[in-house]
């Protein structure tokens, strides 16, 4: 079922956090570290007797916990802790979860990351993968927003889906949300309800893909890796599309820890990610998020994020 801005929005705060928690119970939680000895730390940084790990939803999210595995096996045995895996529903519910100190490392849309930040700069990114090139995936840390539409349809142009029913992916997604609202809406001089007849949210940017496909949607605003994944299972095929629109480049999703931890435990953390392509074992997940690596990355990095959201905040305000 899809939810439209104005369900999406009354659905979010009061459930998602616990909903989430409960939804997880740590699935993956069999994922326990090596026994090593553990360094003498300050009292004014977070020693946590384990590590909670999350990541925004995809379309295989569960199948991704084991896919994960060499990553929180790494984790484990360079920090000596525990390694829970934690289920989300949302961007928002990975969010919720590093702001009440739960989650201690995490992965988040770079809108999403801006929006955590704000609200508590304990949040900080440290790392993000540089992808390999695909079907509209360009090579490096970084990707566009894309629109899309089923090809023989008679939407072939912007000017065409005047009116029709726009899929959009999640309120906290980069280029599912917030690049179409400050960008593509600026290109068309007006709000995309105006423009378009009906907007909703699909969950996720492979949804979404599909969605367009099945005909559900007339168009949908997909980031490019997540619409490769889509093309790479088989579930449809690039000729299948129409490509309208694309953004700018966006940097990649970013992996983050609270910089409240202490100081060895987040050296390990980076280290986990930094050093992840010369672990064995590792290949499967890297090819899995079609990587080769990871890459340092720091949170001016996501200043462009940060300029798209003010963007956005300053035309809400005059609306």
């Amino acid at each position: 079922m899809y939810r439209t801005p104005k369900e999406a929005t009354k659905s979010g705060k009061s459930r998602r956090f616990l909903a989430t928690v409960s939804a997880a119970v740590f699935a993956a939680a069999g994922i326990f570290g090596l026994s090593v000895p553990t360094p003498a730390y300050s009292a004014s940084c977070e020693n946590p007797d384990a590590l909670t790990f999350a990541i925004i939803p995809t379309e295989e999210t569960v199948a991704e916990l084991e896919l994960y595995k060499p990553v929180t096996d790494r984790m484990a045995e360079l920090t000596g802790k525990k390694i829970q895996f934690f289920m989300p529903t949302s961007y928002a519910s990975v969010v919720e979860g590093m702001l009440s100190g739960f989650v201690h490392v995490g992965v988040l849309g770079p809108y999403s990351y801006v929006i955590a930040r704000e609200k508590d700069p304990a949040i900080e990114v440290f790392a993000t993968y540089a992808k390999r090139p695909g079907h509209l995936q360009e090579e490096g840390p970084g990707y566009r927003g894309v629109l899309v539409t089923k090809k023989g349809t008679k939407f072939t142009s912007i000017e065409s889906l005047k009116g029709t029913t726009l899929g959009l992916t999640d309120p906290g997604s980069t280029s599912g949300n917030l690049m179409p609202r400050v960008v593509f809406s600026g290109e068309v001089g007006m709000d995309l309800e105006k423009y378009f007849g009906k907007v909703v949210y699909t969950g996720s940017h492979e949804l979404s893909t599909v969605a367009v496909h099945q005909g559900k949607v007339d168009s949908a605003f997909v980031a490019t890796h997540r619409f490769d994944n889509v093309i790479n299972k088989g579930e449809a095929k690039m000729e299948d599309f129409n490509v309208l629109w694309k953004s700018d480049p966006i940097p990649q999703d970013p992996f983050v820890y609270r910089n409240t931890l202490c100081d060895d435990i987040k050296t390990k953390i980076r280290e986990t990610f930094l050093s992840l392509k010369n672990q064995a074992g590792a290949k499967k997940f890297l090819d899995n998020v079609k990587s080769n690596t990871f890459v340092q990355m720091n949170d001016k990095d996501y200043d462009i994020i940060r300029a798209l959201k003010k963007a956005k905040d300053e035309r809400k305000k005059k609306n």
